[in-house]
């Protein structure tokens, strides 16, 4: 078996909300379709508090947003107005040209509550990079799960292990949740290009080497790997095939082409851009 890849992640701070980002890193700039990757970290807000990430543009990628527990609300330029739960997929393809807000909805925020998630973007493949916007929600109990000998494995997005989910991917993906008690095992097949695996809680060994929480491990292309967990484990598998081609990031901005971003930078400043309905603050380009 070749070495594995380990990546630390590195913490940040969106609105108020700390997160650990392992990806993109110097290390690994992508794993299949997944160029950016955080973890928001569990988190009390008090009655009065939340989220609030203001109107912001995207180009050239899909985000997922995915809640163990809390609850958000997505707004958009299509006009979309969606409140995700805990377990739900909220899906968001910009193409060439979206913006949209997320927030903690008023009723939460009233009682307080527990934030826990993940976001990730996934690039566009280069003929979908300035295609229409599109926006999807998939409720908890449309996704597929196998649950057998203490193992549980809910399919995000993508397929992998039998299982394929109803989110509308633009390429072959892989992102799984993964639940494994103490002393069980999960055989990791090869059946995508690229695969990471990112450990929530618990400790693990992955063909036989130990991974710690929050490390984020790249798996060797075409091998089949044993994952053993130490102790009650949660994480997550994502990949799929490679990028058809290097993607630059820039802000909220993801491009096989940097005069796109160049322009969607312009766009941006200049107020040329759709707008949320009944939004008026936006983040301003840094």
């Amino acid at each position: 078996m070749n070495t594995l890849l380990v990546i630390r992640p590195r913490a940040e701070d969106v609105e108020g909300q700390p997160i650990l980002r392992p990806l993109p890193s110097a290390k690994c700039r992508s794993v299949g379709p997944f160029v950016f990757f955080d973890h928001m970290l569990e988190t009390d807000y008090p009655a009065g508090k939340g989220m609030d990430i203001r109107q912001h543009p995207h180009i050239g990628l899909s985000t997922l947003t995915y809640l163990f527990q809390g609850q958000l609300q997505h707004k958009d330029s299509l006009g979309s107005d969606q409140i995700v739960d805990a377990g739900d997929v909220s899906w968001m393809t910009a193409g060439s040209a979206i913006a949209h807000v997320e927030r903690t909805p008023q009723t939460l925020q009233e009682s307080g509550f527990r934030m826990h998630g993940l976001q990730v973007w996934l690039a566009s493949p280069r003929e979908r990079e300035q295609g229409p916007g599109h926006y999807s929600h998939h409720p908890a109990a449309t996704l597929p799960v196998s649950d057998s000998l203490g193992v549980r494995i809910r399919m995000i997005a993508g397929s992998g292990f039998c299982l394929e989910s109803p989110v509308p991917v633009l390429s072959p993906t892989l992102y799984a949740e993964l639940h494994l008690q103490t002393a069980t095992t999960l055989l990791i097949p090869a059946e995508h290009e690229e695969r990471a695996l990112y450990v929530l809680s618990g400790e693990v060994q992955l063909g036989g080497e130990l991974i710690e929480p929050h490390a984020l491990v790249v798996l060797p292309a075409g091998e089949e790997l044993s994952l053993f967990a130490e102790s009650d484990c949660h994480a997550v598998l994502f990949g799929g095939a490679a990028l058809d081609g290097p993607r630059r990031i820039n802000w909220n901005f993801v491009a096989s082409d940097p005069a796109a971003i160049d322009e969607a930078r312009r766009r941006w400043a200049a107020g040329d851009w759709p707008t949320v309905p009944g939004e008026t603050e936006r983040i301003e380009l840094p």
